[in-house]
């Protein structure tokens, strides 16, 4: 059985407001573990308790077998966090000592601190703006600066919240290569995922706990969370512009999400049903509604479906 290196069983409040509600789950050493939800969900709450920035407000958490509450400093040295809209760093200084600076704040000696950014630099392919000044590099090259920053004091325990958020395809690709890179190299290391991106969640996690406001609602592997929807089915429908307040209640309709494109005149209905022939009885109510079927395709179940299934909404 895989060694827990976290565990949670807290509440967060602020005011009156439920940020996390009885959150409980376990982190097994080796894994990368994705937080699931949409945003204000309480994601990057539970982050920031989880890496010593902020208390709960009840229950304990233990990172590593430490006590956030009483043992922070120790925490501290042994975890790293990299959030996708942070700008850490001195502007006025390139990308290689920007690293060398966080580099000595984390205790290497001068030549230490040089000898592990080069290393990065070279490892991560960084070479050709390393000697630019972060205020004049793209935002996909500063993601990437900010993750090997996050490497600098190779971390037991990575906390990545959103670390592609607003970055293009290709970008996000190598960023996502970089962190299953990272934790195949040592399996002492784990990594805790943020993401509201389903297929990035499906591709990296080994497990998943789906959060929607404040509260985990479901959590366990990807293959196993998709085994939900495993008796289902689920269609794609491109229809002609539906009025946003129509109610479709068919007998087998599991769960339903229409997204208008106005400009377009269009809607894309995402659709769980319990069984096929529940697509013919939607067609029909549809057509007597006067709405015109463009398109219709039978997909893979997803991440994204089996939190349609669970919320009632899409992510």
């Amino acid at each position: 059985m895989s060694e827990s290196i976290l565990t949670v069983n807290l509440c967060r409040y602020f005011g009156h407001v439920i940020a996390l509600e009885d959150v409980n789950i376990k982190v097994n050493k080796g894994e990368i573990f994705g937080l699931l939800g949409p945003n204000g969900s309480g994601k990057t709450t539970l982050i920031r308790i989880l890496s010593t920035a902020l208390l709960p407000s009840k229950g304990d958490a233990y990172v590593l077998g430490y006590d956030v509450k009483k043992d922070f400093l120790k925490i501290r040295k042994y975890i790293n966090v990299v959030s996708g809209d942070e700008r850490a760093g001195y502007g006025v200084l390139t990308v290689k000592e920007n690293l060398w600076f966080f580099s000595q704040l984390y205790g290497y000696s001068r030549a230490e601190g040089w000898k592990i950014v080069n290393e990065l630099i070279e490892k991560f392919g960084m070479q050709e703006y390393a000697n630019r000044k972060i205020n004049r590099i793209s935002h996909g090259m500063f993601q990437k600066y900010n993750f090997v920053r996050g490497l600098l004091n190779n971390p037991l325990v990575l906390f990545l919240d959103e670390p592609t958020l607003g970055l293009d395809v290709n970008i996000s690709r190598e960023i996502r290569n970089y962190i299953k890179e990272w934790i195949k190299e040592d399996s002492d290391r784990t990594v805790i995922l943020t993401t509201h991106y389903m297929a990035e969640a499906q591709e990296l996690c080994d497990r998943v706990a789906i959060i929607y406001k404040g509260k985990i609602i479901a959590l366990d592997t990807v293959e196993n969370l998709l085994k939900i929807l495993a008796k289902e089915s689920v269609y794609e429908i491109k229809t002609s512009l539906i009025n946003q307040n129509e109610k479709i209640n068919i007998p087998g309709i599991k769960a339903i999400d229409i997204e208008n494109d106005p400009a377009r005149m269009v809607s894309k209905l995402r659709v769980v049903v319990s069984e096929d022939s529940v697509i013919s009885d939607l067609l029909s109510f549809l057509k007597n509604k006067g709405i015109k079927i463009i398109n219709l395709t039978k997909d893979e179940v997803t991440l994204e479906d089996v939190f349609l299934y669970l919320v009632g909404k899409k992510l």
